[in-house]
């Protein structure tokens, strides 16, 4: 009997997170622990080793699912296998495709991380984080339009889109705002998913805190200053 890859990881034995870490010469008190089997790393704090760095790309993965991090996975585990210290650094999954034709990134069958089903859906939270992030600047623009528009913004220009972590077509194009006029400006309007967001392109670039914070201010004041500007030459 063939066992699914949720199957597969429910059997699977799992080490706490603390020692997979201690493995590769990372202490506890550089986690930041999500439960027993999740944690974030403080990167600043670890010390430059000497690695080779080994690259896993592809354009689309088989039918059956086989693509960038099954085989990263598949490599890590054949690399531990011989002898030798090996990490896999794998990008966060999103929630929306986890659902669709292409399914989970977490890798498959007996080459995939666990626990799996936390991976796919929430992991941390950052994902979710970010969203909220991404939305409440788009309130904030709807919001001065309701209080009196003092920046003459064109709300048929508006780009900055709201976003949500699920592949939902039917949210892709929408009219807001409706409800009469305490309910906002009526509008049309859209949903991206999360990680195509403005807030996910800036947060990826930032270096820090202080660079994300100020990343974000000019982000939004170039999206408000360039829809300004087409509403001045429609005008």
């Amino acid at each position: 009997m063939t066992l699914s890859d949720i199957e597969i990881a429910h059997k699977s034995e799992k080490l706490p997170i603390e020692d997979v870490a201690k493995e590769v010469g990372i202490e506890k008190s550089e986690l930041e622990l999500y439960g027993n089997y999740k944690a974030k790393v403080a990167v600043d704090d670890l010390e430059q080793a000497k690695a080779k760095l080994i690259l896993v790309t592809a354009i689309t993965p088989t039918p059956a699912g086989e693509g960038k991090t099954t085989t990263s996975v598949g490599l890590s585990d054949g690399l531990r296998k011989i002898g030798k210290k090996a990490i896999s650094a794998l990008r966060e999954p999103s929630l929306g495709p986890v659902f669709g034709v292409k399914g989970g990134a977490a890798g498959g069958g007996y080459a995939q991380v666990v626990p799996m089903e936390d991976i796919n859906l929430h992991f941390t939270g950052d994902f979710h984080a970010i969203g909220a992030a991404n939305n409440l600047l788009a309130a904030l623009i709807d919001n001065h339009i309701q209080q009196g528009n003092k920046l003459g913004i064109d709300n048929r220009r508006i780009t900055w889109k709201r976003v949500v972590d699920m592949n939902d077509r039917q949210l892709r194009h929408i009219v807001n705002g409706l409800g009469g006029k305490a309910q906002g400006v009526p509008r049309e309007d859209g949903f991206d998913i999360t990680v195509a967001s403005e807030v996910m392109a800036i947060l990826c670039l930032a270096n820090d805190i202080h660079d994300l914070k100020e990343k974000i201010k000019n982000g939004l004041l170039s999206a408000i200053h360039v829809i300004m500007i087409q509403s001045q030459q429609v005008i």
